[in-house]
């Protein structure tokens, strides 16, 4: 075993806190609040390579949001060619191709961004009687 899967293997074998699912969701809210005070409070240099960053992340969301509002939407086959001319004789025809280039991380990362928020529910299963009434033996010998 790798020595750096120690907390996977624990996780594996015992699953998560009951409230870390809860924690995790309202760090995940606090973030911006906090990134926006952090902001606010940089001076200098180190505002501006902040403001850089928020920058970039932000051309990036744009671009993506861009790219699906494109997804769908229909083109000729001479459009999305673009600087290629065509001959006469294919002018006529309508061929129209979907613009579908988005990979599934992309449509991920979009989604998170966007605040599609699920709350994932552990799962629990249901205890019979038999197993939630039973004797249970506990210790070294099994007397007690």
């Amino acid at each position: 075993m790798p020595q750096n899967e120690h907390i996977e293997l624990h996780r594996k074998r015992h699953g998560y806190r009951l409230d870390y699912f809860e924690r995790k969701r309202k760090k995940e809210a606090r973030e911006p609040h906090e990134r926006a005070e952090k902001a606010r409070k940089l001076r200098g240099l180190k505002a501006k390579i902040a403001n850089k960053e928020r920058f970039k992340e932000k051309v990036q969301m744009k671009k993506t949001i861009r790219m699906h509002e494109m997804r769908n939407v229909k083109q000729k086959a001479g459009e999305a060619g673009g600087s290629g001319e065509k001959p006469v004789f294919l002018l006529d025809r309508e061929e129209q191709n979907m613009s579908k280039i988005l990979s599934n991380t992309v449509k991920q990362k979009r989604a998170e961004k966007a605040g599609k928020w699920q709350v994932p529910l552990p799962k629990v299963r249901t205890v019979s009687d038999a197993e939630a009434f039973r004797v249970v033996k506990s210790g070294k010998t099994k007397r007690k």
